[in-house]
């Protein structure tokens, strides 16, 4: 089965963590809390500004977002969980342009 958002909304799969903190422990399973982190599966062809013309998405299929923790709402497509949400619900993209640097 295929799935076409409409306007400006976007399928999600979520990406899972590893299931060990840095120090070995094995978080189970009703401990995890979702996954904010995931890949965008298809999008919608844009939303309408005020004059009528289309605004295409900054997200694309294939790009690794961040999103919120209450973001989207969950279906279940052909078994699989997913979560379709409006693309203002992500928060950026993630780059792969090399490792990502804890705050200080």
């Amino acid at each position: 089965m295929t799935f076409r958002p409409l306007h400006d909304r976007i399928l999600v799969r979520r990406i899972e963590v590893d299931e060990k903190t840095a120090g070995g422990i094995i978080i189970p399973d009703t401990a995890k809390e979702k996954p904010q982190e995931g890949e965008v599966i298809a999008t919608g062809p844009g939303a309408r500004d005020d004059s009528g013309q289309l605004q295409p998405l900054d997200v694309r299929v294939g790009d690794r977002i961040l999103f919120g923790k209450w973001s989207g709402t969950e279906i279940k497509l052909d078994g699989e969980d997913l979560l379709i949400m409006k693309e203002s619900d992500v928060l950026g993209v993630i780059e792969a342009t090399g490792k990502m640097q804890k705050a200080a």
